[in-house]
């Protein structure tokens, strides 16, 4: 079964190298601003699905549904604090991705019953993008994988020096970061990334 590349972005890390990275085969990439206005998120949103459609990525839009409506978007991705799922789909329609964050057991069965499409969980490394991310403990990690029939994605932290640990546990892929957008080389980092998740695949 293929592993998800999942890329999670926000402007500060520049176009080009945004680019670089789906250039070398990303199939997820989900827009994550803070501290922007409604209007500047929408233009960003709109930008990367222009750029997105090139690349034939899928775009997830992180906790808005407006923005993720209003720039046509694949879907949304939604948190403990965020719109709930039932509504989302109401508002987003059936053929829209919704992701929901599930960081217990507890939390993966009500995304699952609301009728989510994946889950991301975490965190498995201490980040730089959410520093009060709670780490995820491996035992946790597989009750999840285990009580939750849909794919899960992990996420905080990963790199492509740790990133086989939730792999070797059955992670349906991974979430990164500035563990590829923040290197010299985004493209080649992402294309090591991509050879180590094939490896898995076997």
């Amino acid at each position: 079964m293929k592993k998800w590349l999942y890329l999670i972005a926000d402007f500060s890390y520049g176009e080009e190298k945004i680019k670089a990275a789906l250039d070398a085969s990303v199939d997820y990439i989900q827009l994550r601003e803070k501290d922007i206005s409604a209007r500047e998120y929408l233009l960003r949103a709109k930008r990367l699905r222009e750029i997105t459609k090139y690349y034939h990525t899928k775009l997830i839009i992180n906790d808005r549904l407006d923005i993720a409506a209003l720039s046509g978007a694949d879907g949304v991705h939604l948190g403990q604090e965020d719109i709930p799922i039932g509504d989302a789909r109401v508002f987003l329609g059936a053929e829209k991705i919704i992701g929901a964050t599930a960081k217990t057991v507890d939390q993966a069965k009500e995304a699952v019953e609301a009728g989510a499409d994946y889950l991301g969980s975490g965190a498995w490394f201490s980040t730089m993008t959410k520093k009060d991310a709670v780490p995820i403990s491996e035992v946790v990690y597989q009750k999840i994988l285990k009580e939750a029939p849909i794919p899960n994605v992990a996420v905080g932290g990963i790199t492509r020096a740790n990133c086989e640990k939730p792999l070797s546990l059955g992670a349906s892929g991974l979430a990164i970061s500035a563990g590829i957008l923040k290197v010299q080389d985004p493209w080649t980092e992402t294309v090591k990334i991509r050879q180590i998740l094939e490896q898995w695949e076997k």
